[in-house]
């Protein structure tokens, strides 16, 4: 009579999902993560598989190192992987790039032109008034 995988000979761990997410580290207001693979978020850490750092440094980079070998090994063994996880591999290019880069990227682009239209609405009224 064999045992349940429920009642904790590893089987059950050893082929269930795995995710690739992120876990915080560092201080309050200095956040750095590690993008690890796990169970789930009660179990331990199976591997770390990089690093991201997003605070710029001084020249104004965020710093990510990626295990690309191991990050499509576990791909490849059928890890889910995070949305946050997900959005930064797909902005270096091991995965597509997530639909939500792209309404980032768009939403950025719309504030900086309404700021540059203000800017300029602004500065043609001093023209105006200092001409008067």
């Amino acid at each position: 009579m064999s045992l349940s995988p429920a009642s904790g000979i590893g089987r059950f761990y050893k082929h269930s999902a795995k995710i690739i997410r992120f876990v915080r580290l560092g201080c309050t207001n200095r956040p750095f993560y590690h993008i690890v693979v796990m169970e789930n978020q009660h179990q331990p850490v199976i591997e770390q598989v990089d690093s991201y750092d997003p605070l710029p440094n001084d020249f104004n980079e965020r710093l990510v190192a990626l295990n690309t070998e191991r990050i499509s090994f576990w791909l490849g063994k059928g890890a889910h992987i995070s949305d946050p996880a997900a959005e930064l591999l797909g902005v270096t290019g091991l995965l597509p790039i997530h639909p939500r880069t792209y309404m980032t990227a768009w939403r950025n682009r719309t504030k900086l032109a309404e700021e540059q239209a203000e800017a300029a609405a602004a500065g043609q009224a001093e023209s105006a008034s200092a001409s008067a």
